[in-house]
């Protein structure tokens, strides 16, 4: 909902680092596999109850995130890239709440299932709206750097990282915490579907 508002300061921000990491050689490829190898190790801390751990994986999960995007934009994007960091993005996502299962299997397991369940929601929703939208060569003003065409939502981005940050933060709230964002996440699918039927009509 909020991430094309924020999208210039994010970049103002990760401009001088990616500019750093392109000029020593680094490519997008690389930071998108890193950010994902960190992201994947949050999960062992939530299962364990290393929450704050789990946080600061998350963070630099999510920053990596940006800077792959960055790097891509002064070196070139490449079809490649673009797939990896969307493809990456889902699975890291709905891992997330895999990690809380383990940690509380009794209180956290189905409001996990139910959370990965909406997250397939919004993701098939997103991928399902921009394979077709390539097909019929749509474009967006919000995202037009982005290499796949990006449908917003009441969650996107932002909402979800502020989100992952609420559960590490009060893990014990997580059944609560997860449903809530389970809802949104419903809305958003809905909200898509019905932009794909008037898109694609």
């Amino acid at each position: 909902m909020i991430d094309a508002a924020l999208l210039p300061l994010q970049r103002a921000m990760l401009q001088p680092p990616a500019q750093a990491l392109a000029a020593r050689g680094v490519r997008a490829d690389q930071v998108t596999v890193a950010g994902f190898a960190l992201g994947l190790l949050a999960i062992p801390a939530i299962a364990f109850h290393a929450y704050w751990l789990a946080l600061v994986l998350i963070l630099m999960n999510r920053i990596a995130d940006g800077l792959d995007g960055a790097i891509a934009r002064i070196k070139g994007p490449t079809d490649r890239g673009a797939f990896l960091d969307i493809a990456l993005d889902f699975l890291f996502y709905a891992l997330i709440p895999v990690g809380f299962a383990l940690a509380d299997p009794a209180r956290n397991a189905l409001p996990a299932a139910i959370l990965i369940a909406a997250f397939v929601g919004t993701g098939s929703s997103f991928l399902a709206f921009a394979s077709i939208a390539a097909k019929r060569k749509m474009s967006t003003d919000a995202y037009p750097t982005k290499g796949i065409y990006y449908l917003g939502g009441l969650t996107e981005g932002a909402e979800t990282i502020l989100f992952f940050a609420a559960i590490c933060l009060f893990p014990q709230a997580f059944p609560i915490l997860a449903g809530i964002f389970a809802a949104a996440c419903f809305v958003t699918t809905l909200t898509r579907w019905l932009m794909g039927w008037r898109a694609f009509s």
